[in-house]
């Protein structure tokens, strides 16, 4: 299964316009939308209506789509040059607008390449914690990721400390979801930044999404995928972070960054 029929994105008679059915499955547990979702459908409708890989994408969330309602998705090509396509998608519900995406795609030849970010040391998936869900028996899409915590804290050990340097590291796959290395796929495993501020600040809670940033690297087969979750601040009531996104091969896939409403319970 791609990452389209996985998120259960459809095309219609107009080749400018996608429909995505808004389910528990693609929704975060409090029945809305989950945002890398959004950006991740807008990404699988601008990349099959210009025949073009993304580069970056940026997603800014103005409101929320809950079950069960259908998200159009209209895709504007701005620009189209000999190897680069700007294009824009906006996502609403009715007349409310929920997402708007903009974003660069295309390929350049160039033999000049490198990687200066560093692959964190940590145990294999199989070596470490699952991630339990915090409300078992609620359909979301937490019940259709594997998440392992390969330096990160478990539900009851959020006490209260925060993390040293603002840092959490998962392994996530989505077992369903053949092509995980896809720009849709990454999309939707980037938007972790919340569960990193929790992890910063030693509490349960996270917060919700106001933008997510992809930038694609280098796409290669991965069964999992390592989240490098790296809080660079909380202030004001925000918080801002970014992950960078792993294969287990060591190759670095894209990397992704927010900001967030936070929102948070007791320890």
């Amino acid at each position: 299964m791609d990452a389209r029929r996985w998120l259960g994105l459809q095309p219609t008679h107009n080749p400018m316009r996608w429909v995505l059915p808004v389910t528990p499955g693609i929704s975060a547990a409090g029945q809305f939308l989950f945002g890398g979702c959004a950006l991740g459908a807008a990404i699988a409708a601008m990349e099959n209506v210009t025949e073009r890989p993304v580069v970056w994408a940026t997603a800014q969330y103005l409101s929320y789509a809950t079950p069960p309602s259908m998200l159009d998705l209209d895709v504007t090509i701005a620009v189209a040059g000999n190897s680069i396509t700007q294009a824009r998608v906006v996502g609403h519900v009715a007349d409310t607008e929920i997402v708007t995406v903009n974003a660069a795609l295309g390929d350049r030849k160039l033999d000049e390449e490198g990687t200066w970010s560093v692959m964190p040391a940590v145990p294999s998936p199989e070596e470490c914690q699952p991630r339990g869900l915090r409300s078992p028996g609620t359909e979301s899409i937490m019940n259709r990721i594997d998440v392992r915590l390969a330096s990160a804290r478990a539900w009851d050990d959020l006490d209260g400390d925060p993390m040293p340097e603002g840092r959490s590291v998962l392994w996530a796959r989505v077992p369903d979801l053949l092509e995980l290395s896809s720009a849709a796929s990454l999309a939707i495993l980037g938007d972790y930044v919340p569960f990193g501020i929790g992890q910063a600040l030693g509490r349960v809670g996270g917060g919700n999404s106001l933008d997510n940033t992809l930038r694609v690297y280098r796409l290669v087969p991965t069964e999992w995928v390592l989240l490098d979750i790296r809080i660079q601040a909380v202030a004001r009531g925000f918080g801002h972070g970014v992950v960078h996104q792993w294969a287990q091969d060591g190759a670095l896939l894209a990397t992704a960054s927010q900001s967030t409403i936070v929102r948070l319970g007791m320890p």
